[in-house]
C-alpha cells in the first residue's frame, strides 16, 4: 500500500493512470462516492504493488454498541482479534445489568469469524455518565464484589464471551488501590476458566498526574492486575474542549513512554480513534460544543466547502477550516497518514496491539492499511 496526497488538478482517473492501477481500486480502497470529487490535501490509500507478508503481530480490538449496523460489523470483523461489546453495568449490590439492546448477534458474528467477543464492564449510571460513587460502593464491599464476580462468570459462560474488559473512569483517588484490587480479583476469578481480563487506562504521563481522570488509575498496579491494558490515547480534542487533534502523535508518544516504565509493553494496547470533530469558531470554554464527524464525513465537508485539507506534522493529524452560514469552523479528523504514524508506535515500543474507539462507522482505508502493516492475531 502507498499513500498519495491529492494535488490541485488531480482526478481519480489521473491518479490511477500515473500509478498504473485500476480506477476501481482507488475508488474501492478509499470509499469514494460518485462522481468521485477529491479535496486538495486529501490522503488516498493506493494498492500500488505486490505486498509483502507483514511480520509484526498485533492484537486488534474494536469497541461497538449493540446498535451497530450489521453490514458494518461484518465488514470490520475480518480485521479484528476481539470485539468489545459496550456495555454491561452493575448496581451497588453487584448485580450485573446487560445492555438495553440484544447483543447476541454481535457475539455470534464474532465467533463465526474467529474473533473473541468481550464483555465490557462500565459503571454507567441511569443518566449514561460514569458514576464514581457506584465504583466506590462495589470495590469496597466484599459482598457486592463477590456477587458481581459470580454474575460476570455466569454471563460470560452463558453468552459465550471470551473475556471481560473493565472500563471505569473518574475513579476517586482514595479508590486507587481498591480498584486495582478489584481488577486483580476479576482476573483471578475468571482466569481458571480461560477468560482474558483487560482494563482501560486514562492517558497518564506521570505517577502524580493530577485530575479525577488520572489519580485513581495506578499504571503499575493495574498492569500487574490485568492480562492486558488499553491506553485511551484519544480525546485530547473532545466535544467540550478547544479545537485540536483527537490523538496528536506527540501527546500519544508521551503516554506510551510513561506506560512502558510501569507496564510490560507486551501487555499494552494503543487506543486508536475512528472519528473526528467539527468545531464552530470562536471556541468559548464552557459554551462551545463540537460535533462528532466520521473521517469520511470530514473529507466531504472539505470538498463541499472547496477548502484544502492541511496536515499538522507535530500532531500528525489532518485538519482544515471552512465557512458555513457566516460562521467559521475547524475540523480535525483521522486519515491514513495519521493512522500510519500511530501504527509505527507498535514496533517502535514493542506494544501488544491496539484498540479502536469505536467501530460504528466503517472506514476501509484504515483497515486495509492495518492489514498491510500487521499480522492480525486471533484467539
Amino acid at each position: 500500500m502507498e499513500i498519495y496526497v491529492v494535488k490541485s488538478g488531480d482526478t481519480v482517473d489521473s491518479i490511477a493512470e500515473s500509478y498504473g492501477i485500476p480506477v476501481s481500486s482507488v475508488i474501492f480502497n478509499n470509499q469514494l462516492v460518485y462522481p468521485y470529487p477529491l479535496a486538495v490535501g486529501q490522503a488516498l490509500l493506493l494498492s500500488s504493488g505486490e505486498s509483502l507478508e507483514p511480520s509484526y503481530p498485533a492484537w486488534v480490538n474494536g469497541y461497538a454498541y449493540p446498535f451497530i449496523q450489521r453490514d458494518v460489523l461484518n465488514e470490520t470483523l475480518p480485521y479484528l482479534s476481539s470485539l468489545s461489546v459496550f456495555s454491561y453495568g452493575f448496581t451497588t449490590d453487584g448485580d450485573l445489568i446487560p445492555p438495553t439492546l440484544d447483543d447476541s448477534f454481535m457475539i455470534d458474528a464474532a465467533l463465526m469469524e474467529g474473533v473473541r467477543p468481550v464483555l465490557t464492564l462500565t459503571p454507567l449510571g441511569p443518566d449514561g455518565n460514569f458514576n464514581n460513587a457506584l465504583i466506590t460502593a462495589v470495590v469496597n464491599d466484599e459482598v457486592a464484589k463477590e456477587n458481581l464476580l459470580n454474575d460476570l462468570l455466569a454471563t460470560v459462560q452463558a453468552k459465550n464471551f471470551g473475556g471481560v474488559d473493565i472500563d471505569f473512569e473518574y475513579i476517586r483517588p482514595e479508590d486507587r488501590i481498591p480498584f486495582a484490587d478489584f481488577v486483580a480479583d476479576v482476573r483471578n476469578f475468571l482466569s481458571p476458566y480461560g477468560y482474558h481480563v483487560s482494563v482501560a487506562l486514562a492517558p497518564k504521563t506521570s505517577d502524580t498526574q493530577a485530575g479525577l481522570l488520572y489519580e485513581g488509575k495506578d499504571y503499575g498496579l493495574l498492569g500487574e492486575a490485568a492480562d492486558s491494558v488499553l491506553l485511551m490515547t484519544y480525546e485530547w480534542g473532545y466535544t467540550y474542549g478547544p479545537p485540536m487533534a483527537v490523538a496528536p502523535l506527540n501527546k500519544v508518544r508521551q503516554v506510551v513512554e510513561y506506560a512502558i516504565t510501569r507496564i510490560p509493553p507486551s501487555k499494552i494496547d494503543l487506543g486508536i480513534p475512528n472519528y473526528g470533530y467539527d468545531w464552530t469558531l470562536p471556541f468559548v470554554q464552557g459554551m462551545s460544543r463540537a460535533t462528532t464527524v466520521s473521517n469520511q464525513e470530514a473529507v466531504r465537508i472539505a470538498i463541499e466547502a472547496g477548502v484544502p485539507i492541511q496536515f499538522d506534522e507535530t500532531a500528525m493529524s489532518p485538519f482544515f477550516r471552512y465557512e458555513k452560514n457566516g460562521q467559521q469552523h475547524e475540523v480535525w479528523f483521522e486519515d491514513v497518514r495519521s493512522y500510519q504514524a500511530k501504527f509505527s508506535l507498535l514496533p517502535e515500543y514493542d506494544l501488544r496491539g491496539m484498540g479502536y474507539w469505536q467501530i460504528m462507522r466503517f472506514f476501509r482505508p484504515n483497515w486495509l492499511l492495518l492489514a498491510d502493516t500487521f499480522q492480525i492475531q486471533r484467539p
